[in-house]
């Protein structure tokens, strides 16, 4: 058995919500009457992954705290607007189809440090609610990445869990919470190292499923 539970990260390794994402961003930005910055796709990311108040400090370096904190709050509801909007396909090859072959049987769990809302938004965007045991993220426990990543493991009492992300951030939180890591290298970033790495998701499949 290589595990009894697979823990997914979200941006960069389900999918790409960045052009979405940005758009929500400027919006948030212009209802302030401010001009600038403008973010970009790109820009985010090059930050998503990183918690909510990091990625603030990122955009809004110029602002005060108390002025930044609240910007990027407003960037979150115009953001959770365009994603419940747009047309756009926003799930990296292989998600949709793999996902429920996955579930079939092997336990699946998200937890990522996004925003309240964020991964029910995934999940109705995707249609992949049915095959998601559980999920956590900073405000449902007021904890970051590893610590909810070990929180599903106790929960569920999973003896060789795998945390699949795609940045180094997520290869340390996994390693603190005591997770293997699998790094999807087709998602935003590096990791220095990985028990696994899958080129698409579908590698999940071979590696993991006996089919």
């Amino acid at each position: 058995m290589k595990t009894d539970g697979i823990i997914l990260d979200v941006d960069g390794t389900l999918w790409d919500a960045t052009p979405a994402a940005a758009d929500g961003y400027n919006d948030a930005i212009a209802a302030r009457g401010m001009t600038s910055p403008h973010v970009t796709a790109g820009q985010l990311r090059g930050l998503f992954g990183r918690p909510i108040p990091a990625i603030a400090d990122a955009v809004f370096p110029d602002l005060v705290p108390d002025d930044r904190y609240a910007l990027i709050e407003e960037c979150m509801k115009y953001q959770g607007k365009h994603l419940q909007e747009t047309q756009l396909d926003m799930l990296y090859p292989g998600v949709a189809d793999t996902i429920p072959m996955l579930a079939g049987q092997i336990p699946l769990f998200i937890v990522s440090n996004c925003q309240a809302g964020y991964i029910e938004t995934f999940l109705k965007k995707s249609g992949l609610t049915p095959f998601i045991k559980d999920h956590l993220c900073p405000a449902d426990t007021g904890l970051v990445k590893g610590p909810n990543i070990r929180q599903i493991i106790e929960r569920y009492q999973l003896e060789k869990p795998v945390y699949v992300g795609d940045i180094d951030a997520d290869r340390s939180a996994a390693e603190e919470a005591g997770a293997a890591f699998c790094f999807a290298s087709y998602g935003y970033g590096e990791a220095q190292r990985a028990d696994y790495i899958i080129d698409t998701f579908a590698d999940l499949i071979p590696l993991f499923s006996d089919r």
